[in-house]
């Protein structure tokens, strides 16, 4: 080693104190991120005392109907404005979505919706809604609720948004926050993605999107590997007759008769056409014919939901249904120009499905991060369906579409011993959800998972 000159000594002296520097920096920054880190938990709490809970007894209150969320999204905007986001409103309607730019690195996308459901609350809570509003596709007013939990949804994504700012320092990329209109119609999803959302904000890297669920005790974290939601089709039959005298039947075609036999042949479609491991759902939901006792009517009218959990199912049941109904319009002796004609709606979603090694990766961290106790994988057993595939499959973009429970532990507990009365299911007049756990546990889920998905290095 050679022998340094006095510039050369001092030279060095400062180089070492600069890097002493360096690292006292990093590591005081290290240990300030990892502080905040560790009180996430905490900081939640804090914010749900401070100002959550009282947003969503707001939103609760106040809910809104498909397609005609105005005061919501306002809200909702105005609260992720005053976090720094970009926001931008009436994106596919009453959309909303809110950029966080981070520096270089992924994008990741988390979905709330936000619209509620033409029901008269009857929950007795101290903030139970008593709005009523015009439902601009039907001209009629109802009375409104939020019977299925979107208010838990927006809430968590407002608290969300707070931590994710207050944590800038432990992540890297872009963050957006979408407040989605009319899933209860299965349309706000396909109205903002027809409205250009990833050509106007781009496409996310992952998506992620999360339902309370009142058949979870609240704070469970629930994740499944395959399909966690049915795909789902709104199909009406239009079955056509020859009117005729109540007496004399012989001389038309009744409707009715020929809509009971097409109403009872559909049921061998899940039993006798589907492997018997493959779920699917014909239910006929409505049966409309008539006028009076004597009269048989020239046209009944069925109306049925169909369910699936993939493609093939689908084709499998809505090709059954067109043959089955034309062809026992054929056996009916009806005319070719007569027969029952098959219209599936556009209010229909394919099914949603997790990215099976995302899924994984994210139940691992939430058991790490929540406790295994806190997270589980239980499949239901029901053919729900959400439009959020709409987000996630043309182009296909990984995702993870979790739940998160709801219901009060103990009247959980009683429900399942039999001391306590059922839990009310989704869209029930007495549906409610436990709001605190149920919001912050949503909360820590998505921030958890979000810095997972962004890391700062």
């Amino acid at each position: 080693m050679g022998i340094m000159n006095r510039n050369q000594r001092v030279s060095s002296m400062k180089m070492h104190a600069t890097k002493i520097c360096f690292i006292f920096y990093f590591l005081s920054f290290s240990s300030v991120a990892l502080a905040n880190i560790n009180n996430l938990l905490q900081s939640i709490q804090t914010d749900y005392e401070n100002r959550l809970d009282a947003l969503f007894k707001d939103f609760h209150a106040h809910p809104e109907l498909s397609l005609a969320e105005f005061s919501t999204a306002k809200k909702i905007a105005k609260a992720l404005r005053g976090h720094g986001f970009q926001v931008t409103e009436n994106v596919g309607g009453t959309g909303v979505v809110a950029l966080l730019k981070n520096g270089s690195g992924p994008l990741v996308m988390m979905r709330a919706d936000m619209d509620g459901l033409p029901l008269k609350e009857k929950t007795n809570l101290s903030y139970a809604s008593r709005d009523m509003q015009l439902d601009p596709v039907t001209g009629n007013t109802f009375p409104v609720m939020h019977a299925c939990g979107h208010d838990v949804h927006i809430t968590a994504l407002i608290g969300t948004a707070k931590q994710m700012v207050d944590l800038k320092n432990y992540w890297r990329g872009t963050l957006m926050l979408i407040a989605q209109p009319a899933e209860e119609r299965v349309l706000g999803a396909k109205n903002m993605m027809n409205d250009n959302l990833w050509e106007r904000f781009g496409q996310p890297d992952y998506a992620l999107a999360f339902h309370v669920s009142s058949m979870l005790p609240s704070g469970v974290i629930n994740v499944v590997n395959g399909s966690p939601y049915a795909g789902a089709d709104t199909v009406d039959i239009y079955v056509h007759g020859i009117g005729a005298h109540g007496a004399s039947p012989h001389t038309g075609k009744d409707p009715i008769v020929l809509g009971s036999q097409i109403v009872n042949s559909l049921q061998t479609l899940v039993s006798r056409e589907l492997p018997p491991r493959q779920p699917g759902v014909v239910t006929v939901g409505a049966f409309h014919s008539g006028t009076k006792h004597n009269i048989i009517s020239d046209q009944a009218h069925l109306q049925l939901t169909v369910r699936n959990t993939s493609e093939k199912t689908r084709d499998t049941l809505l090709n059954g249904i067109k043959r089955i109904s034309e062809n026992l319009g054929r056996a009916a002796g009806l005319p070719e120009d007569k027969l029952p004609e098959v219209v599936v709606s556009e209010e229909s979603t394919p099914p949603t499905l997790n990215d099976e090694k995302l899924a994984i990766r994210l139940r691992g961290l939430w058991k790490e991060k929540m406790g295994t106790d806190q997270v589980t994988s239980y499949q239901s057993d029901g053919m729900g369906a959400e439009d959020f595939p709409f987000f996630t499959t043309e182009p296909k973009i990984p995702s993870v579409y979790f739940a998160v429970g709801g219901t009060n532990h103990e009247y959980f507990k009683a429900a399942l011993d039999g001391s306590g009365p059922p839990i009310p299911s989704h869209h029930s007049p007495i549906f409610k959800i436990e709001p605190k756990p149920s919001i912050t546990a949503g909360i820590a889920a998505t921030v958890y998972a979000l810095l997972d998905l962004l890391p700062a290095s």
